[in-house]
């Protein structure tokens, strides 16, 4: 095992990382920018250390300054925790030549399913469904049209080499491809460098289902069962379940069957998830993409199997094997959880950085998570994402769950900045998600609505 451990990242995933690191007995090197000199990771880790201004690229994006750090404190390895560089090949391929664990899969792997043309391209030759779309990459808005014509409208525009939510756009209408192919592409080459596009078709109603897969070195893969992240803004997850109520043992066998023939493909090692869109009318699955680090929502499956994914990790990349096999992974009851960040919904979920005066996070009774990096007096930066916590219930079955979050978000008290927390409140108490009810388009094209009506 790893006697010291650098987390490259920031926050409540940072918090995270170190907290399982103590408990495995392994002393933790924080890095942090000029602006999180006063951050909780910093203070909880054995040893901090400045790598750069406040700026993301000046710091946390900084490889030089991340393996420097590392280098200098001793590390043995770096977790990357999700965001920054958590899926970048380069740097993961650097930690490797420095002899230092990079924890999660080698830069070749990530290369292969990072980029979205060579992801779809293996997913077909494992016998994986994939969404009928472009070939390959589409560089102009010319090839775009005549992909569009071939599998029908409405299609999905997005970055070869994107992420987050940036180079997407969905087209309706042929009329609307050129512009919308020329936006996307544009923001595609200024977020990631590339302006590489590739097509798919829309599935439409659809529920966003991943699935968490777990590898070691001996080729040992197991998936953990499904998350439903199906209630989305712009892409972005603002509330996700495990298991999904869409979901019944036969698909789920299915879904977790292609997700473990995908990492088997690529020869995936550690932590990853393979997302999928579901076709509630049919009952077919079809891949979109894979994430190669540890999930923002991984919480919901660590309470429904028990897991404690990051220390997995952590095992894995100091070269053990897997302590289980699928046959001992179990979904035992339910988990939610609700994204809190600082961030106003009546105007346009604008961030809302600034000094937190007040706090009260919600504790007490089994199967309640908080996931959080503020306390009482801390002051949000206005440079990095707007998640501040994460809330996370674990009930013996989803109206039981549901009634946990709605009492832990009745509590949860944050003043100073304006959050999300009664948007939240609200959206864990709408009549269609407490039926279960919803698929990708609900959350913009029907609760949203009504909500800002509500509010005016």
């Amino acid at each position: 095992m790893f006697k010291k451990l650098l987390i490259a990242n920031r926050g409540e995933i940072a918090v995270r990382i170190i907290r399982a690191a103590r408990e495995l007995g392994i002393s933790t090197v924080a890095v942090y920018s000029e602006a999180d000199k006063e951050s909780l990771h910093t203070i909880l880790a054995d040893e901090a250390i400045c790598i750069g201004p406040a700026k993301s690229a000046e710091s946390y994006l900084n490889m030089n300054a991340v393996l420097s750090a590392a280098i200098v404190t001793g590390a043995e390895a770096i977790h990357p925790g999700f965001g920054f560089l958590s899926e970048n090949s380069k740097f993961a391929t650097m930690c490797e030549e420095m002899h230092i664990k990079f924890i999660g899969p080698s830069g070749e792997v990530m290369d292969k399913m990072g980029d979205k043309i060579n992801a779809r391209a293996e997913m077909v030759k494992a016998k994986v469904p994939v969404i009928p779309g472009s070939d390959g990459e589409v560089f102009t808005s010319e090839e775009a049209l005549e992909v569009a014509e071939k599998i029908g409208y409405p299609v999905m525009l997005k970055a070869s080499a994107g992420g987050g939510g940036k180079g997407i756009r969905k087209v309706e209408h042929k009329e609307d491809l050129t512009a919308a192919f020329e936006s996307a592409s544009q923001e595609a080459l200024a977020a990631f460098g590339n302006g590489a596009m590739y097509l798919e078709k829309v599935i439409y109603p659809a529920r966003h289902i991943e699935v968490q897969i777990l590898g070691d070195s001996f080729g040992n893969i197991v998936h953990l069962g499904e998350r439903d992240c199906s209630l989305q803004r712009n892409n972005q997850k603002v509330l996700e379940e495990s298991p999904s109520v869409a979901i019944g043992a036969t698909l789920r066998k299915k879904m977790g069957d292609a997700a473990v023939r995908a990492a088997k493909a690529v020869g995936y090692e550690n932590a990853g998830t393979i997302e999928f869109l579901l076709d509630e009318k049919s009952g077919n699955f079809y891949f979109m993409e894979m994430n190669t680090r540890v999930q923002v929502e991984h919480p919901v499956t660590e309470f429904v199997t028990g897991i404690d994914i990051v220390k997995v990790q952590i095992k894995i990349a100091a070269g053990e094997a897997l302590e289980f096999t699928q046959d001992d992974i179990k979904i035992r009851g339910h988990a939610i959880e609700c994204r809190i960040n600082a961030e106003n919904p009546k105007f346009n979920f604008a961030p809302s950085p600034g000094k937190i005066t007040e706090l009260y996070l919600p504790s007490g009774g089994v199967g309640l998570r908080v996931d959080s990096a503020v306390y009482q007096g801390y002051s949000i930066p206005p440079y990095y994402d707007s998640m501040i916590a994460k809330i996370i219930v674990h009930g013996e079955n989803r109206f039981d769950a549901l009634m946990k979050m709605q009492r832990a978000l009745y509590e949860l008290e944050i003043e100073g900045v304006v959050t999300n927390v009664g948007f939240q409140m609200d959206l864990i108490s709408d009549q269609y998600v407490i039926a279960g009810d919803y698929d990708t388009a609900f959350l913009m094209e029907t609760f949203l609505p009504n909500y800002n009506k509500d509010e005016e």
